[in-house]
């Protein structure tokens, strides 16, 4: 099978395969153009309430193929920046499920996701200085506002690869799991995900990366779903809730 990006719909969760096994699932240049519509196809389904990226074969992303990115070095990383923002910018929670290397452009797309889980024995990087590639600063920002200035100046200045423990520690990484176990935990987690109220996730997305311009907006949001009354009449009759934001048409 041609390198490509596999998706499915399954439970109310969207998983999206990076599908390039022959080369560690490293990113071509239609990979990267596939990835922005493909999120918009599944943000538009009212079935799906959160996705999951992840590589096949036993690893995450090794990068851009720097064999289909010859030419204009700039154009290559634009195409990654539309990608890794399209990412960044999904309404509904994204988790990487990272097993392997996750370098390069590996880590910018797992960095714009809103959590990741990894199994041990993964291995980080960000690799600019090893092409003499300037990191775009939205990129820079992210990795930053991750792991600290500290530790994005040396993955960034070095080029240096960092083992899954080192990745927690920083706080790159969210959870990790012991080998064998990655799928499971990520598969419970997504449940619970899908679970809990679409209007408090939405809204916190937003205000964790920065919109604290739309207190009213979502204020509003609130007084019309009926969510919060849902969500404590469900509390006090020790039932699960059945949260109805946003209303289907």
């Amino acid at each position: 099978m041609e390198p490509r990006l596999l998706h499915e719909v399954a439970d109310s969760v969207a998983t999206v395969v990076i599908h390039h096994p022959g080369k560690r699932n490293a990113m071509t240049a239609a990979m990267w153009r596939a990835l922005p519509p493909l999120l918009d196809t599944l943000a538009a389904d009212p079935e799906v309430r959160a996705l999951v990226l992840t590589g096949e074969d036993g690893t995450f992303c090794a990068g851009a193929d720097i064999s289909t990115l010859r030419g204009s070095a700039t154009a290559a990383q634009g195409l990654a920046v539309q990608a890794e923002e399209a990412l960044a910018a999904f309404p509904k929670p994204t988790l990487a499920a990272i097993r392997g290397h996750c370098v390069g452009g590996g880590a910018q797309l797992a960095a714009a996701c809103d959590l990741r889980f990894a199994e041990r024995g993964a291995l980080f990087g960000v690799t600019p200085a090893k092409l003499g590639i300037v990191y775009p600063a939205s990129s820079t920002r992210r990795l930053v506002s991750l792991v600290g200035p500290g530790t994005a100046k040396y993955l960034l200045f070095s080029g240096e690869l960092i083992d899954a423990e080192r990745a927690l520690r920083t706080g790159f990484l969210d959870e990790l799991l012991p080998e064998g176990e990655l799928a499971a935990r990520v598969a419970e987690f997504t449940r619970v995900l899908a679970a809990r109220s679409r209007l408090t996730q939405a809204a916190a997305k937003e205000f964790a990366d920065g919109r604290t311009d739309r207190d009213g907006h979502w204020a509003e949001q609130a007084r019309g779903s009926g969510d919060t009354a849902e969500g404590v009449a469900a509390f006090l009759e020790r039932r699960a809730a059945r949260f109805t934001w946003p209303a289907r048409g």
